[in-house]
């Protein structure tokens, strides 16, 4: 069955970086999109950044420029990585797969949190 695993998530001061990670199985990881969203107490989930199989990458507007997906098929494995994080990007992060049927996410991973503060 799909599996997502995401990890890397933890403690970062302001203005610094993190690399999360998602280990994928259960599907070819190759051929679909992978997508990143967020999710903070009381907030509705947060679509942050996406890639295609052709490693075409769309972003959010809040975090353009400051954060960057990457996937290497060979790992089966989507990263974003995230730089100059600040108090309001702490969140439970969450990678996805995009559904090519029906273009919607439709499986998702258990979490990572990420908390910025001094």
């Amino acid at each position: 069955q799909v599996q997502l695993v995401e990890s890397g998530g933890g403690l970062v001061q302001p203005g610094g970086s993190l690399r999360l990670s998602c280990a994928a199985s259960g599907f070819t990881f190759r051929l679909d999109t992978m997508g990143w969203y967020r999710q903070s107490p009381g907030q509705q989930r947060e679509f942050l950044a996406s890639i295609t199989d052709r490693n075409r990458t769309n972003y959010a507007d809040s975090v353009k420029g400051r954060f960057t997906i990457s996937r290497d098929n060979a790992k089966n494995t989507v990263y974003l990585h995230m730089d100059t994080l600040k108090p309001g990007d702490t969140a439970t992060y969450y990678c996805s797969r995009k559904n090519y049927a029906t273009a919607k996410y439709d499986y998702w991973g258990q979490g990572t949190q990420v908390t910025v503060s001094s």
